[in-house]
């Protein structure tokens, strides 16, 4: 009898771990638990866009500080780290924004925020191609985020055409 108790114990005890696990949202690799938590609790589209390219400008001006001021450990990884990471935020916010307006959605600012800040991103890459500096240690990734970064722009352009123009209000 004592033997089968444990068995049960055990029993219940694994389906509650395997519950536990299955109930966890999984987390993208590049965003920290607060920035997985702030997405989650954006209620609308253009929130979560503004979010995602908060966080891309923010691994953007991180690497920028890296490359001026490199740290004395894992210096590499770090830049490829927040490269890609860039590129995530970046490509993120960017389905983010297709989703908006695939279900009709008003997601006319988070466009318009994509448009304007894909720019600056892109001006901002190019420079870090430019000036060549360390540029064979994150290669691959800054090519990924250039063109991830030039999809977002031309995606954001389409976007705008495709959503209705916001009411006009006449007065009487």
């Amino acid at each position: 009898m004592r033997v089968w108790s444990e068995v049960m114990l055990l029993g219940c005890l694994a389906f509650c771990l395997a519950a536990g696990a299955a109930a966890q949202v999984p987390q993208k690799d590049y965003l920290s638990s607060q920035e997985a938590d702030k997405i989650r609790d954006a209620e609308t589209s253009n929130e979560k866009i503004k979010l995602f390219v908060l966080f891309a400008d923010d691994r953007l001006k991180k690497f920028q500080y890296e490359l001026d001021h490199p740290s004395q450990t894992n210096h590499p990884q770090l830049l490829n780290y927040l490269m890609n990471s860039y590129v995530g935020c970046i490509d993120d916010a960017a389905d983010q924004m297709q989703l908006g307006v695939e279900k009709q959605q008003n997601v006319r600012a988070g466009i318009d925020l994509v448009a304007e800040k894909t720019k600056e991103f892109l001006e901002v890459l190019k420079k870090i191609k430019a000036d060549g500096k360390e540029v064979e240690i994150y290669q691959d990734n800054l090519d990924d985020a250039l063109e991830g970064t030039q999809d977002a722009m031309n995606d954001a352009e389409k976007a705008k055409k495709s959503v209705a123009p916001p009411p006009v209000r006449r007065k009487n």
